[in-house]
């Protein structure tokens, strides 16, 4: 739910990478993993890669950038420092793909439980 929700903008990308940095890392790989399959099920394409690394604000020559530039995936295999950043940067893919899905292929409407989402509930803080 949240990274579809993180993918519509219904939560920014900080709430995103605190709720990510919060989880063990055993299951940011999880998340990591997921991010991967929804990018493809997105329809996320080689051309959506620049505007991916420039949105997520991570340098170019980082090594996920670098993955993704050459269309390489497998992030969750990535050392535990450079997860945050694989984080960020997958979802800005997920992101950029889902958006252009929802435009082309759901915008007269669709039974998509993820694409039908709720505004989530916001802190009282």
């Amino acid at each position: 739910m949240i990274l579809n929700e993180l993918a519509q903008e219904l939560r920014s990308v900080d709430e995103g990478v605190e709720w990510f940095k919060g989880l063990s890392e055993g299951d940011q790989r999880r998340a990591l993993h997921a991010l991967v399959l929804f990018c493809g099920q997105a329809r996320a394409c080689e051309e959506d890669v620049p505007e991916s690394i420039a949105r997520s604000g991570i340098r170019p020559t980082l090594t996920p950038a670098v993955m993704l530039t050459k269309w390489r995936f497998g992030m969750e295999t990535l050392p535990a420092y450079e997860l945050t950043e694989s984080f960020r940067l997958l979802v800005a893919l997920f992101s950029i793909a889902d958006t252009r899905r929802r435009a082309l292929h759901c915008a007269s409407g669709c039974r998509h439980a993820w694409h039908n989402l709720p505004e989530p509930p916001r802190d009282a803080t």
